[in-house]
């Protein structure tokens, strides 16, 4: 089969672009072709198909960085609507490489909603993977600084993206977004596409309720795409926290839950915004053992994995399937999560690790004390954890259920 796998990125920035990266190689070892198309930039790795990429916005990873001058604003905000460039160069990607299906992870923003109605046109199925919101919320999360969680985007009252500033504290910039979203649900652009893959129920349950047909949405949990065999794990009396610094992940309830105690807290990540300054101000005067250690590989990463005793993910926002709870699991360690979204699917209380109610910074700190008392447990959940990654979340089972949904649609045209 000969796939034209999409995303905005050609680089590892996330957790997208780690699966778009994992699935390219499952799908090329099973005998695959696999067409990439994506946006031309500094930090991609080198494709023999980088001519037919659409020529870059800003040569950065996102969109808060866009806006340097008027043409770079106009490219950007025009790519959110509606992209001539990208269906041109698309389309003779597609006929000179003639693929079978289109396999879609993120478009939004970067690229346009105008590859699907080209691929539609010369009567190429289409798939898309679902890693956050945006169909749904202008800004992707359900999520603001206003009010923390909202959906009232998805419940039709679209002004409040502009009332609340979603999109990066900014009225213009959420009043366009909004614009856009509005833009494609008038002209449809889900009903173009043939089926959606979504990573968790939670998920998938918010995209029926925004209208998509139930037949269309198909539930496949993300994979961990092990190099080689992994070390045998290590219990050192140390936490991690794995992932982007944003309010939205809970940072604050974590440093909370960890402030005045001996316990130690090693947290590896980046911010964009200044908000790990906020953090480590707060700590300023404070009795505390937490390191921030900054942006990492992920070679650097698994060797704290491989040592910590538990990871912690305290997500506030509807994290859609965090890759950070996957890797943990690869290295036989437990999952400390807040009991919220998807992170309930993944996380089994007193099984996998342990889950705590939402913001609640003394209920996380009693289930880290209670580690820190019992390691032992932390290995018995860790095995477990480390079970399902073979059983449940391996990249052999993902490609089965994945290939259930292509397969059957190469034999036949799109709706």
């Amino acid at each position: 089969m000969k796939i034209a796998l999409v995303n905005y990125r050609y680089f590892i920035s996330g957790g997208p672009e780690r699966y778009y990266f994992n699935i390219k190689e499952i799908l090329e070892q099973k005998g695959h072709t696999v067409i990439p198309f994506s946006i031309k930039g500094s930090k991609n790795i080198d494709s023999e198909y980088s001519d037919y990429f659409l020529e870059s916005v800003d040569d950065e990873e996102y969109f808060a960085n866009t806006r340097r001058n008027i043409g770079t604003v106009l490219k950007s905000f025009t790519r959110m609507f509606w992209s001539r460039e990208a269906s041109r160069k698309f389309r003779r990607l597609l006929l000179d490489t003639h693929p079978d299906i289109v396999y879609i992870m993120q478009y939004h923003n970067k690229i346009s909603p105008s590859i699907i109605y080209t691929a539609r046109k010369l009567g190429i199925p289409v798939v898309h993977r679902i890693s956050d919101f945006q169909y749904m919320c202008p800004n992707a999360l359900f999520y603001n600084d206003c009010t923390g969680v909202c959906e009232d985007c998805l419940k039709g009252r679209r002004l409040s993206c502009v009332r609340y500033r979603c999109v990066h504290g900014s009225a213009m910039l959420s009043a366009i977004k909004a614009a856009a979203k509005a833009f494609h649900d008038i002209i449809g652009v889900t009903k173009r596409i043939d089926a959606f893959v979504v990573p968790s129920v939670f998920t998938l349950g918010k995209l029926q309720q925004y209208g998509i047909p139930a037949e269309k949405l198909r539930h496949i949990p993300t994979f961990f795409n092990a190099k080689g065999e992994l070390p045998k794990p290590v219990y050192e009396p140390f936490f991690l926290y794995v992932g982007r610094i944003e309010k939205q992940k809970g940072l604050a309830t974590l440093i909370n839950a960890f402030c005045g105690t001996d316990m130690n807290l090693k947290i590896i990540g980046f911010s964009n915004d200044g908000y790990e300054d906020t953090l480590r101000a707060s700590l300023n005067g404070e009795k505390h053992n937490i390191e921030f250690l900054g942006r990492m590989s992920f070679d650097e990463i698994a060797q704290y994995l491989n040592r910590c005793l538990a990871t912690i993910v305290p997500s506030e926002w509807y994290d859609n399937f965090p890759n950070a709870i996957l890797e943990s699991f690869a290295y036989s360690k437990p999952v400390i999560a807040t009991d919220f979204g998807s992170l309930k699917e993944l996380v089994e209380d007193n099984v996998t690790g342990y889950t705590f109610p939402y913001a609640d910074a003394a209920a996380l700190r009693s289930c880290a004390q209670k580690l820190l008392n019992t390691p032992a447990e932390a290995r018995r959940m860790g095995s477990e954890a480390s079970r399902r990654i073979r059983d449940v979340y391996s990249p052999q089972a993902h490609y089965e259920a994945l290939m259930q949904i292509l397969t059957p649609l190469t034999n036949q045209k799109p709706s």
